[in-house]
């Protein structure tokens, strides 16, 4: 991975690491919103930020008791929908919400039941291609993808989910033009770092493995 400049300061002016022991462990992940297929046939729609992707792989970590574990494992269809930062505020309305009734013991101190979480949220459904939950309109990707794997983590109290997807759209704007690549300058996630919300600062620099060209006011990689 290159980057312009470390930044580094001299290593005398660094001040000795401390231990610490953090409530959570969120150091900066892309926030997603997951739509599910409820029982009756309607849809459920829930925010979430433990998430990789390798290859067309997605692994998601889900709680255990939230009800699009529950969906997942009974109807393994879903879309991963990649908001912007200025989606933030809708992120937010669903946080304190739950698809579950009654809302399980395990749920933090202030969630309720909702049964239409698009409309709570302000946002709108949009019909998928190849899997029956919906897309979120308005989020610059969206990934229609299945859920291959759906199993307990190491400790008992999450769900690892292993959704391999289907097919990816992508607002033009974001896209590099004239070929399938996602602009890394034109794109910006929803950064999910330690319970704040956040987009991406200027370009830093690129990977030798990029297929994109640097974005405007990208320093020159040092050789």
């Amino acid at each position: 991975m290159n980057t312009a400049s470390l930044g580094a300061p001299p290593a005398e002016t660094v001040a000795p690491h401390m231990a610490i022991e953090p409530s959570v462990l969120y150091f900066g992940t892309p926030v997603a919103l997951l739509t599910t297929e409820n029982q009756d046939g309607s849809f459920n729609l829930a925010p979430m930020s433990s998430a990789w992707a390798l290859g067309q792989t997605v692994v998601l970590g889900l709680g255990r008791d939230g009800h699009t574990a529950h969906n997942l494992g009974n109807r393994p269809e879903l879309v991963i929908n990649l908001p912007s930062p200025a989606q933030w505020p809708a992120v937010e309305r669903l946080a304190p919400l739950t698809g579950r009734n009654p809302v399980p013991s395990t749920k933090a101190k202030g969630c309720r039941f909702e049964p239409d979480k698009f409309a709570a949220a302000g946002l709108r459904a949009e019909a998928s291609h190849v899997v029956r939950p919906p897309r979120v309109a308005g989020c610059p990707l969206q990934l229609e993808a299945r859920a291959e794997q759906v199993r307990p983590d190491a400790s008992g109290g999450f769900v690892i989910v292993e959704a391999v997807v289907r097919k990816v759209h992508a607002d033009p704007r974001i896209v590099v033009p004239g070929t399938d690549h996602v602009d890394p300058a034109a794109w910006s996630p929803l950064v999910y770092n330690f319970r704040h919300y956040f987009g991406l600062g200027p370009e830093l620099g690129h990977s030798y493995r990029t297929q994109t060209p640097p974005g405007p006011g990208a320093p020159a990689v040092e050789q």
